[in-house]
């Protein structure tokens, strides 16, 4: 199906899928600008509350089942039908087993055939979830174009987009496509769907690229780094910078990651990634970034306990020795105070909030609080 099948009349409501495509041809290497919000259906949405959940979550869903029912069994029914139908009921983002029942109870060509009416046609985002949901069901191949192209959205859509590409044909790539273009809450969807598949085509991505620097990446860079098998990835002689620095990232990352995801606590292969990264990194040049990720990585050594840190005392002890004398080095240090001149973000932050225990020659000491 391509991905600009269907017209839409003059004066006509912009569908959610045409909205998602206008702005990727605007930018196609780019994440939709704020995630493509607002919606062409922001008004009717933002002057309401919206209706709630059921107290009983089990209960999650059954009334889209029941519409959905309702329309399959009369043989007349058509798509346009749903249109409008779902607006006043909680409609849920996330995979919903009553609403997969009710698509695999009717007719599947049917059911294919108003999931994507409602994903391509749709001007309001609970039919667009809705008619997501049943192609997460029942879709296929064809349906992947349609599917990354609504998967944009990626906060309201990204759950349903993932899970429907993850099933299907062509999915690991349809969503790595994707994994590019998303950030914030559709990344997490789309990477903790990359890991589940375990496919080799997605590993060199997940071990180069997964974290993008959003507080969220906690939420899965425990899962990249046992999915990806990072610990093989850095035992090589000679891994390449890219890898080297994501694996910088993802360590810090689980270091922070206390009530998201795995922790370097939770990751058995904890200390020996950090001391392949910490004797890897050291033979890089020297950037900004790359400062401040030992940075971070030294600072969670200094202040955390070894059980934190995923390793023993001995190896915290030379693991933050090792990085101190990187941060250390002459040509190190200029980088790091080039960035302070420059008002860099990163170089500020360490100088307000790096621990008073961790001093590093870029920095001066700071004087004690006052009392």
């Amino acid at each position: 199906m391509s991905e600009t099948t269907g017209t839409r009349l003059p004066g006509s409501p912009t569908t959610l899928f045409d909205h998602a495509l206008l702005l990727h041809r605007a930018a196609p290497e780019q994440p939709l600008h704020r995630g493509g919000r607002p919606y062409p259906d922001d008004a009717s949405h933002r002057r309401r509350d919206g209706p709630e959940a059921p107290a009983d979550r089990r209960a999650v869903g059954t009334d889209v089942a029941r519409i959905l029912d309702a329309h399959f069994a009369r043989d007349a029914g058509v798509p346009g039908e749903l249109a409008d139908v779902f607006h006043d009921i909680y409609i849920p983002i996330h995979p919903n087993e009553h609403i997969a029942a009710a698509a695999e109870r009717a007719d599947g060509e049917r059911v294919r055939r108003t999931g994507r009416r409602l994903v391509r046609h749709g001007t309001d985002r609970c039919s667009v979830t809705v008619g997501l949901a049943l192609l997460a069901a029942v879709g296929t191949a064809d349906d992947v174009p349609l599917i990354r192209t609504i998967g944009l959205l990626s906060d309201d859509f990204g759950p349903l987009a993932a899970h429907a590409l993850e099933r299907l044909p062509g999915g690991v790539e349809a969503l790595l496509w994707l994994a590019e273009r998303v950030t914030g809450w559709g990344r997490v969807y789309v990477v903790e769907a990359l890991c589940r598949l375990d496919d080799p085509v997605a590993r060199p991505w997940l071990l180069r690229r997964a974290c993008d620097g959003d507080c969220l990446n906690g939420y899965f860079a425990g899962r990249v780094a046992m999915a990806a098998r990072l610990h093989e990835a850095l035992a090589v002689p000679d891994p390449d910078s890219a890898l080297v620095d994501h694996a910088g990232r993802l360590l810090h990352t689980m270091g922070v990651a206390g009530g998201m995801g795995h922790t370097l606590a939770h990751y058995p292969e904890a200390g020996a990634v950090l001391e392949a990264h910490a004797r890897h990194v050291g033979t890089l040049n020297p950037t900004i970034g790359r400062y401040f990720t030992i940075a971070l990585l030294t600072q969670h050594l200094t202040t955390e306990s070894p059980r934190a840190a995923g390793c023993t005392a001995a190896q915290q002890e030379a693991l933050r020795a090792t990085y101190l004398g990187i941060l250390d080095r002459d040509e190190w240090t200029r980088t790091a105070r080039a960035g302070s001149a420059a008002d860099d973000d990163r170089m500020r932050w360490l100088a307000d909030h790096r621990a008073p225990q961790l001093r590093l020659r870029a920095f001066p000491d700071r004087e004690p609080d006052a009392e």
